[in-house]
């Protein structure tokens, strides 16, 4: 698919719904209570987290879940151990802000190749890579 083109949603499985006030020095809650964080800006001395570590762990998780698909898919079980680290740059070029990634996924017991047939077929799946793709750089390295 091209990164012009939009799915239309035959199905919505899920809407995630928060509240924020005070931007990046601001307070942030799900509808559900279960996320109720303070937020900070990135660097700064307050406590808090930032949108990039929020948005840094919501890719991991879902980019786990997108591997997990892909291994069931050949049989494979994944580790318990597996893992993505996962980094989000906030950058500035020109007075432009943007941001960068990089997906360190840590798959135990499994051979590079399939490691790397895995990783591969997961960013494509991934919803957070497909919204990402072509709009950051982003870098997959399997550890």
């Amino acid at each position: 698919m091209e990164n012009n083109q939009t799915l239309t949603a035959e199905k919505v499985l899920y809407t995630g719904k928060t509240h924020t006030t005070g931007g990046r020095d601001g307070f942030s809650k799900s509808s559900d209570n279960n996320l109720n964080v303070k937020l900070s800006t990135p660097g700064g001395i307050e406590t808090g987290t930032n949108p990039e570590q929020l948005f840094a762990a919501g890719w991991s998780a879902c980019f786990i879940g997108a591997l997990g698909i892909a291994a069931r898919k050949r049989k494979i079980r994944l580790s318990p151990e597996t893992a993505v680290d996962a980094e989000v740059d906030l950058c500035m070029s020109d007075e432009a802000y943007f941001l960068q990634a990089r997906l360190n996924v840590s798959l135990p017991g499994i051979d590079n190749e399939t490691a790397k047939l895995l990783t591969e077929e997961a960013h494509q799946t991934c919803p957070y890579s497909k919204m990402s793709r072509g709009n950051i750089n982003v870098e997959i390295n399997i550890i």
